[in-house]
């Protein structure tokens, strides 16, 4: 089984019949593959769908093969370092020249992976798709401790060679309305 997955959320997939995993697809070909159900699907649930089919053919082509009921965090983690393979995004060793540099001057052999961004959007769309698809949430194993912990240690670590911190954004605090503010100047 190809698959195939780009670091940017706004560049395209490509990928055999059997599976088509990617971190978004704006191409034309994806809105005319939704299921003729007389509403057309959005962006979101059209990859959240494309990601469960190519998990679900992970699972089948895995030796010995899995079914949905047995897999479990471990095979998820398995699940996300096999398509760490499919990466387009460097990530520099600790004895890389560059390790901890945002703009690399020059080329290096460090390896290519996955981006952790593309990563916890997979992780989500497969976590929701897991309970559309009858999964209990207390048995989901895409929501399982193993699966947090190995995406945080993935975000340091590409942070760290990147030379560039994640920091959680700030929620933006609802503005009051502006008929309870008195008018600028009138105190």
């Amino acid at each position: 089984m190809m698959i195939s997955l780009e670091s940017s959320n706004s560049e395209n997939m490509n990928s055999n019949s059997n599976a088509n995993f990617s971190a978004s697809s704006s191409s034309p070909s994806a809105a005319a593959a939704a299921p003729a159900t007389g509403t057309s699907s959005s962006r979101y649930e059209n990859q959240k769908r494309r990601d469960w089919n190519t998990f679900g053919q992970y699972l089948k082509n895995h030796r010995p093969p899995l079914s949905l009921s047995r897999c479990s965090g471990a095979h998820v983690l398995e699940f996300l370092r096999y398509l760490d393979q499919f990466g387009k995004t460097k990530v520099h060793n600790q004895m890389c020249p560059f390790y901890g540099l945002p703009n690399p001057p020059a080329p290096c052999p460090c390896p290519l992976r996955q981006a952790w961004g593309s990563l916890d959007a997979l992780i989500g769309r497969l976590r929701a798709a897991f309970e559309e698809n009858g999964g209990k949430p207390e048995a989901n194993p895409f929501g399982a401790r193993a699966v947090r912990l190995y995406l945080r240690e993935v975000r340091d670590m590409q942070a760290k060679a990147r030379g560039i911190s994640y920091e959680k954004k700030k929620r933006k605090r609802p503005q009051q309305s502006s008929s309870m503010l008195p008018p600028p100047g009138a105190i």
